[in-house]
């Protein structure tokens, strides 16, 4: 048996243990510091995994990580530089006058590759802090972070002959990658300089909007959808990125890329500024696919980096008539890097993922102990199912905490807020009263897959278990889901299988026997700017602050106290 632990200390830090080439455990930081997208060294998620593994630290052969460039080492080794970076880019700092400079450094700095001296110190800084875990006999192995993405890619699909695309922000000096993967191996096509990167372009739209890099992109791309339509011949932000055959080029570095954007948001609305952008996005990121199939005739994509995010672009390319089939790593950001890593030093023996419910789990008695500690009004469920689909069909909100947690930035089935799909006024007391989300960010159906083949107009056979891409609801049925559609009758669906033994695919099919329609809102379990619920004490102080009108933990439903009714 050898088990490998992966670990990423960065932007969105976590951990992944595999045990023998399967993928056994993983979870991120910020759902145990509650700090979201939590920076830095993931002491809690590494014991996590040992503790839902039951292993030791003796018991680890192997610990991989990732990413040796000088802004990486230089945040290992100061980490109250990235510390500081993190506060001010989720607004909880003031701005000092030297922050633009400090940004244009940083983005020279993480230009700059990797060398023999900043891995040497890097492995110097990561054995300091696995020693204070036990771990200091493992081995640690440090890999490229773009081939990290590219490995979570690889295996996640797990199949040969594979065209597979990274596209990210920058590590280790570059913005994205290109690979065919053969006989489990990794083969590279192409690289994409950092300072050519799409992601950092997309990064820098999302500042100058005022909202939160590397966490309020998704924000900008549904902004877009409220412009009015703008020519290709009138987008200036086209012009600022080329695409060279397999790479892109960009016109300037990204301190030149951060002024010649911000003159040209100067003369747009702001929501004309984002469907530029991410028109400009879906024109260079399609046009370098249809290159890579075209040079070599691989059909069958997988991809992976936070650059894929993007769920529109994701549909854009599933679109594709040249392509036969594309997946999407579901942790594609740089919360996913542990996996990769882990998958390098130890390939899977099967294909990785068929489930993301990777976190911990709380027992019978944990969740009695809490429902009972709570204080609140509860009641034991004989049918979870059932019961909390006729709460839905009532137009009830309910928090819904079962198994295991969730791995990655969607909630599926485990830490989710549900509704029922048809109802404007219930997406818009999410967004506004429970969530206090922007009015303009859709929420997303979960669905049995034999509803997907029925409502979805672009279904295509292929279920989408993991919310990664853009589909488009059928004219007929739009009016029946519209909680749970975007604008132009977008959506972006999670499929559950029919006959699935879960507790969720049990909840769709008892939605379908009430309403006809196996589908709820689904959207994930916490109060705004604030990670993924995971304990049920979490769970419980979260069902209070967002004045949810049920919790159902388990077998048990717990009902808010009688002076906090909640009327939508």
């Amino acid at each position: 048996m050898k088990n490998i632990l992966g670990i990423w200390d960065g932007h969105d830090a976590g951990a992944a243990l595999m045990i023998d080439g399967q993928l056994v455990c993983a979870a991120n930081e910020e759902r145990f510091t509650r700090r979201k997208l939590e920076v830095g060294f993931p002491h809690h998620a590494i014991r996590a995994c040992l503790t839902q593994a039951r292993l030791s630290p003796e018991e680890i052969h192997c610990v991989a990580g990732c990413t040796t460039d000088p802004a990486k080492t230089l945040s290992r080794l100061w980490p109250a530089s990235q510390e500081r970076y993190y506060r001010l880019r989720r607004r909880l700092a003031s701005p000092s006058p030297l922050d633009p400079l400090t940004r244009l450094a940083k983005y020279h700095l993480t230009e700059w590759p990797g060398n023999r001296l900043t891995r040497w110190l890097s492995t110097r800084a990561l054995h300091t802090q696995l020693a204070s875990l036990g771990l200091d006999h493992c081995p640690l192995t440090l890999l490229d972070h773009h081939l990290c993405h590219a490995a979570t890619a690889a295996h996640g699909l797990g199949q040969d002959n594979t065209l597979i695309l990274t596209l990210d922000g920058v590590g280790d000096g570059r913005a994205g990658s290109l690979y065919h993967f053969q006989s489990g191996r990794l083969m590279p096509l192409a690289s994409i300089a950092a300072r050519d990167s799409a992601a950092i372009f997309f990064e820098q739209v999302t500042t100058l909007l005022h909202l939160r890099e590397l966490e309020d992109e998704g924000k900008v791309m549904a902004l877009a959808d409220y412009a009015v339509p703008i020519p290709d011949a009138d987008n200036p932000l086209l012009d600022l990125i080329q695409v060279d055959h397999l790479t892109l080029r960009a016109r300037c570095h990204a301190g030149g890329l951060a002024r010649q954007l911000k003159k040209i948001f100067w003369h747009h609305p702001q929501e004309s500024f984002a469907a530029m952008a991410q028109r400009a996005l879906e024109h260079w990121v399609l046009t370098l696919i249809r290159n890579a199939i075209r040079s070599t005739g691989i059909h069958r994509l997988a991809l992976a980096g936070g650059l894929f995010a993007n769920v529109r672009l994701n549909g854009q390319i599933r679109m594709l008539p040249e392509v036969s089939d594309c997946f999407i790593f579901p942790h594609m950001g740089d919360g996913g890097l542990a996996v990769g890593a882990a998958c390098l030093a130890a390939p899977p023996q099967t294909p990785l993922l068929t489930d993301l419910h990777l976190g911990p789990e709380s027992t019978p008695a944990e969740l009695e102990q809490a429902v009972r500690d709570s204080g609140l009004p509860f009641r034991r469920l004989e049918n979870p199912a059932l019961e909390s689909a006729r709460l839905l069909t009532q137009g009830k909100i309910i928090g819904w905490f079962q198994g295991r947690m969730e791995y990655g930035p969607r909630a599926l089935g485990g830490r989710s807020v549900l509704a029922r799909p048809d109802r404007n006024d219930l997406r818009d007391a999410l967004n506004l009263r429970l969530k206090k989300r922007a009015w303009y960010q859709p929420f997303c159906p979960s669905m049995l897959d034999s509803e997907a083949a029925r409502l979805l107009a672009d279904h295509h056979g292929a279920p989408n278990r993991f919310m990664t891409s853009l589909y488009h609801l059928r004219p007929e049925f739009q009016t029946a889901l519209a909680g749970v559609m975007g604008r132009g009758g977008s959506c972006r669906p999670q499929m559950v299988a029919d006959d699935a033994s879960t507790p969720f695919a049990a909840l769709l099919q008892a939605m379908q026997q009430l309403t006809g329609f196996g589908v709820v809102l689904n959207t994930s379990f916490n109060p705004h700017g604030a990670p993924l619920v995971n304990t049920p004490a979490q769970a419980l102080e979260a069902f209070r602050a967002m004045g949810l009108d049920h919790l159902v933990l388990g077998n048990w439903c717990v009902d808010p106290a009688p002076d906090q009714t909640n009327e939508v």
